[in-house]
């Protein structure tokens, strides 16, 4: 195997290094605030006023925020998970059979429906904060966690079925026209072609779902009135107003609602990038 000469490897790093140190800066930069975060979530205030920059000592830390931070976000973390949960697998259990639908099978008008369904997404969501509101009043779902489940999956309809819809077309059709033969149903082509051939992009889809409702903030602060139904958005910014001076423990619930998130990207991120690539390639 060919090493390349010293002299042409130092000239290659002396190349690399602007590149290498951009890199580095805008990471450092993006990293400052986990930092922060976590290097104050184990001091008291006293510590923090001290030496707000820099961690203290492991025999100093103070574990006790921990477990503050939990019983303060716990009914926040459950409600989240719950709506993010749910929210998520309908979303996609509609979609798919939307997607399934519109990329399936033509009939009269079906180009001028997929157009107008479309069109839903150049609607800005501000603009049906009103009725949806008065919706949700008549129909005796304000301050309900399943206004925000039923929101949620209604309102990731479009973009989900948007993508799905090109992924389902470029299924090869001799799959479907085999199904077909041996009889299947609509339902056992979308359990036993679409989603096996579609999981990549479905994984995806599915983490953005998650992602979305997770950090909903506007709608739960809007439609949710007591405490005990508060999301983590919400819970979050009452915890700044009625604990502002307790950094430690803030910080220590900041922390613990942000664990679940890295969780799903580290163990999730093949998936992620597999889903996103996926149709970069034919062939």
């Amino acid at each position: 195997m060919n090493t390349p000469h010293p002299t042409a490897a130092a000239a290659i790093r002396k190349r690399e290094l602007p590149k290498h140190t951009a890199v580095w800066c805008i990471l450092s930069l993006q990293l400052l605030p986990l930092y922060m975060m976590v290097q104050m979530s184990v001091k008291n205030n006293t510590e923090f006023l001290l030496n707000p920059w820099f961690p203290t000592a492991p025999a100093q830390w103070n574990w006790a925020n921990f477990a503050y931070g939990i019983k303060l976000i716990g009914p926040y973390l459950a409600n989240t998970v719950f709506i993010a949960t749910l929210g998520a697998l309908l979303t996609l259990f509609f979609a798919i059979m939307a997607a399934y639908f519109f990329a399936r099978y033509r009939m009269p008008g079906h180009n001028l429906l997929w157009s107008l369904f479309i069109t839903l997404m150049l609607l800005p969501g501000v603009a049906n904060i009103v009725p949806l509101f008065t919706l949700l009043k008549s129909m005796n779902l304000l301050n309900t966690l399943w206004a925000l489940i039923i929101l949620g999956f209604a309102g990731g309809q479009v973009f989900n079925t948007f993508i799905l819809r090109n992924f389902i077309e470029d299924l090869p059709k001799d799959l479907f026209e085999a199904a077909e033969i041996d009889g299947a149903s609509h339902w056992q082509q979308i359990i036993n072609v679409v989603i096996p051939m579609s999981a990549p992009i479905i994984g995806t889809l599915f983490i953005l779902s998650f992602l979305h409702l997770w950090n909903e903030f506007m709608m739960p602060l809007i439609i949710l009135s007591d405490a005990q139904l508060f999301t983590l958005g919400v819970g979050l910014i009452y915890l700044d107003g009625e604990y502002v001076k307790q950094w430690g423990q803030i910080m220590a619930a900041f922390l613990v609602a942000s664990i679940p998130l890295i969780m799903i990207f580290l163990f999730c991120m093949k998936l992620f990038v597999r889903g996103l690539t996926s149709g970069a390639v034919k062939g």
